[in-house]
């Protein structure tokens, strides 16, 4: 059992890619450094794996960054726990009891916890950047479905769509918001997260980074979905997404391997163990395949209608299993009974790998000679379809199969 090292808000990026094996060859901007290629290959230890909690670095909007705000700023912006406040209102649609800041009726924190005292939900979720490579977090969560804070404001009609909109420092041009159909707010399959309102992250308050003290979170959207230092709900009989992002407003997560985290040069004679991520999307992940060939001398491109893609020697990766013991993977008080895709009765997952989180996975090499090599590795999903399909476009998706070149010392 590998100890990876936590700070106050749960694991960092940086120790997480340690933890599977590729920690030693980041430089400070994150990318693999060439102190790999001075390395010895050696076997990697067995990694009994969890779902992991780590974080990056997030993305702020505003001028200035609304997680730079601090003291008499923070409170005038309502972000404190004390200041906050969630206005939810109507576009084109009727509400019974519109909570405004004009009227003295918006909802304060402490609704919100009251309502997750009967409603509260914890669950694990991958902050995933549609276009992006690896999620740039994968935390634990606590909240409440939308739907109930939306019956704060009593009946509801002629509602088509439902937007979040965060902090902003007034400037139109920098209003950013997302949106889910009333229909994902309001109902969801049995046993399948719906549409909620966060309120901790990581065992503790949401720091500001991730978008505190309250942030949307649609657990099967990509990162631009979730909406951070949330503010004000607004209903609207416009059916039509009008989202920041554009591309395809309603993509949920896709199953894929986003990245190939690898030395670039080993000695030969020995197994090469290569280790790595594969995002869990709402299809579920059922395996991850790899295909190692000759290099073609062309930096890893190959366009989707080459027909060496038709005569590929997929082979069986691993995926780690879950842990035996939950302790120490979970922050300080959290028991896995408690999380959403756990048995209440077992605190064992009901499925592995979790959807909406990540898997850690290996693949090794064996038996190559010296020369340059191609690898690639894809996911396939409980569906039976290997990345990039069925969503091949970026607009719903960034799911390419990833690339690394190795070469084998002579």
């Amino acid at each position: 059992m590998i100890n990876i090292p936590k700070n106050r808000h749960g694991v960092s990026r940086r120790a997480f890619l340690g933890a599977i094996g590729v920690g030693s060859a980041l430089n400070l901007e994150g990318t693999l450094s060439l102190q790999a290629a001075q390395e010895t290959p050696t076997p990697a230890p067995i990694v009994r794996a969890r779902p992991i909690i780590y974080t990056g670095s997030g993305p702020g909007r505003g001028t200035p960054p609304p997680h730079s705000l601090t003291g008499d700023d923070l409170v005038r912006a309502r972000l404190t726990p004390e200041s906050w406040r969630l206005e939810i209102v109507a576009d084109g649609c009727t509400v019974e009891r519109p909570c405004t800041l004009e009227n003295g009726t918006a909802i304060d924190f402490r609704a919100i916890l009251e309502l997750g005292r009967n409603h509260g939900v914890k669950f694990l979720k991958a902050m995933q950047c549609r276009s992006g490579a690896n999620p740039q977090s994968n935390g634990l969560w606590e909240g409440v479905p939308l739907r109930e804070v939306l019956r704060l404001a009593g009946t509801v009609n002629r509602v088509m769509r439902v937007y979040g909109n965060g902090f902003h420092n007034n400037v139109p041009a920098q209003l950013f918001q997302s949106s889910a159909s009333f229909t994902q707010v309001a109902d969801n399959a049995p046993g399948e997260l719906p549409v909620m309102v966060a309120y901790r992250h990581n065992g503790g308050p949401i720091p500001l980074l991730r978008g505190g003290p309250v942030r949307m979170i649609l657990p099967w959207g990509y990162g631009f979905k979730n909406i951070k230092w949330l503010q004000r709900i607004r209903l609207t009989g416009n059916a039509n997404p009008t989202d920041t992002y554009g591309g395809e407003p309603d993509a949920y997560l896709k199953t894929q391997v986003p990245q190939i985290d690898a030395p670039v040069n080993v000695n030969p004679g020995m197994p090469i163990v290569v280790r790595g991520i594969a995002v869990v999307g709402l299809a579920g992940l059922r395996r991850v395949e790899y295909w190692v060939r000759p290099d073609a001398g062309n930096n890893g491109e190959l366009t989707d209608d080459d027909p060496a893609w038709q005569n590929a020697r997929w082979q069986a990766g691993n995926i780690d299993p879950p842990p035996d013991d939950w302790t120490g993977h979970l922050p300080v008080g959290v028991n896995p009974r408690e999380i959403w895709g756990f048995d209440p009765r077992t605190g064992r997952p009901r499925e592995w790998p979790l959807r909406y989180t990540v898997a850690t996975w290996s693949v090794t090499l064996r038996d190559l000679r010296p020369g340059n090599y191609e690898l690639r590795v894809r996911s396939v999903d409980l569906n039976g379809f290997a990345q990039p399909q069925p969503r091949p476009q970026r607009p719903s998706g960034a799911a390419a199969v990833p690339c690394r070149i190795i070469t084998v010392r002579g």
